[in-house]
């Protein structure tokens, strides 16, 4: 964990050019964090309440397929929220990978001359799943209750994680890559508009599939 944040794309490079005895498996890694995420999911990333899902671009469109859900199983919005919101955790801890397989795509076209694998793009950005894991997940759930949660909304949510995945980006494009410096950064921040469309994109997905559920 200390690898991923402190010397990000470093796990990845090893695991990908065999240096695998050493060091946790990233997919591992992942599983871990992604386990202890799920015990204490205060913070919306991977996983998104009714709410949450209703303050995304389609929540409009969200909120008229919830009325015709709810007339149709004959509760009320307070029931018919509690049982989503159960539900929707639990396919999120299997659909997590969803965002990382589509959020590996980009990279396939901004890194094509970096002889790199579609596999390897993956891998890759497991690690970028275990980074946000670790620090805009977890470690923002540890200290909200510290007396920065009241800070805590969307649109500082939104500045962290555009600074935190830079700051990953950049160092592991240089790293992974090895980028040079004016183009890894305008690269960082290609990905990080794909990174917040593959978030939208996942979120949209396991709606679907929670509503189809119910």
């Amino acid at each position: 964990m200390w690898l991923v944040v402190s010397k990000p794309g470093f796990l990845t490079k090893e695991f990908t050019e065999g240096r695998r005895l050493k060091y946790l498996k990233p997919l591992s890694l992942f599983l871990i964090l992604n386990l202890a995420y799920f015990f204490f999911p205060v913070i919306q990333l991977f996983n998104a309440s009714l709410k949450t899902q209703l303050l995304t671009p389609f929540g409009h469109w969200y909120g008229t397929i919830i009325s015709h859900k709810i007339v149709s199983l004959g509760i009320d919005l307070a029931s018919f929220t509690l049982i989503y919101n159960l539900k929707t955790v639990g396919f999120a801890k299997l659909m997590v990978m969803v965002f990382v397989v589509i959020a590996s795509l980009p990279l396939n076209f901004l890194y094509a001359k970096s002889k790199r694998y579609f596999t390897d793009h993956i891998d890759y950005t497991v690690e970028l799943a275990c980074f946000n894991l670790l620090i805009n997940a977890i470690l923002l759930t540890i200290v909200a209750p510290l007396g920065i949660g009241r800070l805590l909304n969307e649109y500082t949510l939104t500045g962290i994680f555009i600074c935190t995945n830079l700051y990953f980006l950049i160092r592991s494009g240089r790293e992974y890559y090895a980028d040079k410096k004016a183009g890894v950064v305008i690269k960082s921040v290609v990905m990080i508009l794909f990174l917040k469309l593959a978030l939208e994109i996942y979120r949209a997905i396991l709606f679907f599939v929670t509503i189809g559920s119910l």
